[in-house]
């Protein structure tokens, strides 16, 4: 695995799973198979946290107050920290449920949310289903067009251009992957920028690679990896970050917000000479390859702190499912060498629907001026 000509990168996020590699080729093992959960504290929300380490934790930026702060001196326990995602993705709700209520009793609008699915992937219904729960828990409208496979892109692009002009619509998301007779950027392109919640559209994108520029909106994996590092009080400036994987959905907007933050980025890829060398000298690391178990043990500094955005199956006959999900980061090496690190599942996966949340609550702020 420590040949870049080894190394196959694939694109890695919630809205494009269906592109991970068939079970027949996710067959890698780590660490022996064995657990580390004895040798790891997880890191829960608030009360839960035991009182000894929460003396111990040192405040770099301004987290959740119910979130602990962590930073890579913890590393001297030789067992990472669990990134809890589903406890902050929680919190992130319930403070857009907040959000929203206020803004209906205050102005009489609630945010709106479109989402466009094309074909009949079960892993795209099962994207769209979820994302159509999450609005309804925290009182965001949602609208769905389901259209057939056989869809035209014409008839795609005026489903889009009726959400453009819909002013209870303050969110437009259209699922990915796409039929391969459409082109997927002529639809992602005819998003309107002020309704592009995914944050995929070319404007914002360069916004968000230029200095003194602001985006929109950021897309939402990415932000969701920075809002973990943000609300567990990572610091981020002066740090040397390692992004692994290039996307344009997670790889390149995760290395420019972490520009953004101060961070000295390098990204590696499938074309790197050394990748293992070069994520060894990472205090942060976000890998979004699409890789079970990749990136091992050895590729990581001690204290490093480890987002895994990779949600591959491999085969397991224990499971009843006959697979199970693991990420890019072989998590058992993984807990012995970082100070912390991101779960799979229950790590990032949420964090994104809650950006997405977050971007559609923006978006109706700015259009109506709600402060």
């Amino acid at each position: 695995m420590g040949g870049s000509r080894s190394m196959i990168f694939a694109d890695c996020s919630s809205s494009t799973t269906a592109r991970l590699i068939p079970f027949g080729r996710s067959r890698l093992l780590c660490g022996g198979g064995a657990l580390c959960a004895r040798r790891r504290l997880h890191v829960g929300v608030g009360p839960s946290l035991p009182a000894s380490l929460r003396t111990t934790l040192t405040v770099h930026s301004s987290p959740s107050p119910s979130l602990p702060v962590m930073n890579a001196t913890m590393a001297s326990e030789a067992s990472a920290k669990v990134i809890d995602g589903k406890a902050v993705a929680k919190q992130i709700r319930d403070e857009i449920t907040g959000e929203v209520s206020r803004m209906k009793d205050a102005i009489g609008v609630v945010p709106g949310l479109a989402v466009i699915l094309v074909g009949d992937r079960k892993d795209s219904a099962t994207y769209v289903r979820n994302k159509k729960k999450a609005c309804q828990s925290v009182g965001i409208n949602s609208f769905e067009v389901h259209l057939p496979e056989d869809t035209s892109e014409q008839e795609v692009l005026k489903h889009i251009s009726v959400f453009n002009d819909d002013p209870s619509v303050h969110g437009i998301l259209v699922q990915l992957p796409l039929p391969c007779h459409i082109d997927e950027q002529s639809i992602l392109n005819a998003v309107s920028m002020e309704k592009d919640v995914d944050g995929f559209h070319p404007l914002n994108i360069g916004r968000l690679a230029m200095r003194g520029r602001e985006p929109l909106f950021i897309p939402c994996t990415p932000k969701g990896c920075i809002e973990l590092l943000h609300r567990y009080g990572f610091d981020i400036k002066g740090k040397r970050a390692v992004v692994i994987g290039r996307s344009n959905i997670v790889g390149m907007p995760a290395a420019l917000l972490l520009q953004r933050e101060d961070a000295t980025v390098s990204i590696v890829h499938s074309r790197t000479k050394n990748p293992e060398e070069i994520t060894r000298q990472a205090d942060i690391i976000i890998s979004a390859v699409g890789q079970p178990n990749m990136v091992r043990g050895s590729w990581i500094k001690p204290g490093a702190v480890i987002i895994d955005v990779g949600i591959n199956p491999v085969e397991d006959a224990k499971s009843p499912r006959g697979y199970r999900l693991v990420g890019d980061v072989c998590y058992e090496e993984a807990c012995e060498v970082a100070s912390a690190i991101t779960p799979v599942p229950g790590g990032v996966g949420p964090m994104t629907i809650a950006m997405l949340l977050s971007n559609t609550l923006t978006s109706a702020k700015r259009v109506h001026n709600f402060q």
